[in-house]
C-alpha cells in the first residue's frame, strides 16, 4: 500500500515527498537520488550562474534518473537581477513538467510563460492570504511554509499547525505542508491537517547525496530545536538560520537601535555563505537551517530516508492511529 494523493497524481511520483529548492544545495546529485527514491526532486535554477548551465544541469540529472523532477525559481529584489525569463524559458526548453516558484509578486511574469507551456506551477506561500491570491491567479498546487521554516518564514510567525489548516479551509487546489517536516510522524500530521505532501528542506541537507560539506551535515545533528537564529526582523525580510557563531554575531549587531544590512553584510554575504557549503568553514558565513534540526540525527542516503518516513507513516496510520479508535 501507497499514500496516493493528488499531489503524487500530478506529479507522477511513488511518495507525497517533495525536496525543497535551495539555493546552492539543489543540484543534481540530491535532486536525482530524491526522485530516484520516489519522491520529487528539485533543482535550484539560479544555484546556476547562467540558463545555459542550468540546462546542462538538467541534462546531468536525467542522466542520473528516469524519475520526474523539477526545477525551482525564486523572483527576489536584488540590485542585479538575474535575467528571470530567461532562466524560464531554459526551463521550457528543456522540457520541465513541474517547477516550484517563491518570492515579489513579479514572479507573475514567469508563471505566464510557464502555463503557456503546460507547466504545473508549485507556488510556496508564507500567509493564507498569499496562497488564496495564487491561487486566483492560476497557479496549480500551493507550498505552504509555517514559521518552523527554513528560509524566509515571512512576518506573521504563524507555525504550521495552523497554518496548514489555515490554507486547506481556503484553498481546493492540491497544497504541500513545507517547514518542520523530516519524519514519519510530519507526514502523517500533515495529511491530516489538510495538506497533500510534505516539502522538505533542511532534512534533505543531512543526506549522503546533500552536495554540501560533512561539517554543515554535523552541524545540523548538533543543533537542537533550538538551534536557530531568526535574522532581519528588523528589516522586514526575517529568516530563520542555523545556529553559528557567525549568526548569533549578526543577531547581535541588529539589536543595536541604529544597525542596518550594510553592518551584517559582509557577514551575511552569499559568496560567505558558499564557502560555509563548500568548504565547511562555519565560521565564513551563515547557512539556512529549520527548527527540525530537533529531528535530525543521522545522516542517511534519501533512499533510506523516503522509505523510512513512509514506512513510519504506515506504521502510524495502520497500528497507532487504528489501536485508538474503539467501538
Amino acid at each position: 500500500m501507497a499514500f496516493k494523493t493528488r499531489i503524487t497524481q500530478m506529479l507522477g511520483i511513488e511518495h507525497p515527498v517533495v525536496q525543497g529548492g535551495m539555493q546552492g544545495v539543489g543540484r543534481a546529485e540530491l535532486a536525482s537520488a530524491v526522485s530516484n527514491a520516489g519522491g520529487f526532486g528539485i533543482l535550484t535554477g539560479l544555484t546556476q550562474p547562467t540558463p545555459d548551465d542550468l540546462k546542462k544541469e538538467i541534462e546531468r540529472c536525467r542522466s542520473m534518473t528516469d524519475k520526474p523532477f523539477g526545477v525551482n525559481m525564486t523572483v527576489f529584489p536584488t540590485i542585479n537581477a538575474p535575467d528571470y525569463r530567461a532562466y524560464a524559458q531554459a526551463i521550457i526548453d528543456m522540457g520541465i513538467k513541474a517547477v516550484e516558484t517563491a518570492g515579489t509578486p513579479a514572479v507573475a511574469e514567469i508563471w505566464a510563460m510557464f502555463k503557456a507551456a503546460d507547466v504545473r506551477i508549485i507556488h510556496k506561500c508564507t500567509a493564507v492570504r498569499h496562497a488564496v491570491s495564487a491561487q486566483k491567479k492560476g497557479v496549480d498546487a500551493i507550498s505552504i511554509d509555517g514559521f518552523e521554516c527554513a528560509g524566509h518564514p515571512g512576518e506573521d510567525d504563524i507555525p504550521g499547525l495552523i497554518l496548514i489548516p489555515a490554507a486547506a479551509d481556503k484553498v481546493t487546489i492540491p497544497m504541500l505542508a513545507s517547514g518542520g517536516f523530516g519524519d514519519g510522524r510530519g507526514l502523517v500530521a500533515a495529511l491530516a491537517l489538510g495538506a497533500e505532501g510534505i516539502n522538505m528542506g533542511t532534512r534533505f541537507c543531512a543526506t549522503v547525496e546533500a552536495p554540501i560539506h560533512p561539517n554543515v551535515k554535523q552541524a545540523y545533528i548538533d543543533n537542537d530545536e533550538r538551534g536557530t537564529n531568526l535574522i532581519f526582523r528588523k528589516l522586514h525580510n526575517t529568516a530563520r538560520v542555523g545556529k553559528s557563531v557567525v549568526s548569533d554575531k549578526v543577531v547581535e549587531i541588529l539589536a543595536q537601535p541604529d544597525a542596518t544590512f550594510k553592518d551584517v553584510q559582509a557577514y551575511v554575504a552569499g559568496a560567505q555563505g558558499r564557502v560555509v557549503l563548500e568548504e565547511g568553514d562555519m565560521d565564513a558565513g551563515i547557512f539556512w537551517a529549520g527548527m527540525i534540526q530537533g529531528l535530525i540525527h543521522d545522516i542517511p542516503t534519501c533512499q533510506q530516508l523516503i522509505d523510512r518516513i513512509v514506512g513510519d507513516a504506515k506504521a502510524i496510520v495502520n497500528a497507532r492511529l487504528a489501536g485508538m479508535l474503539s467501538g
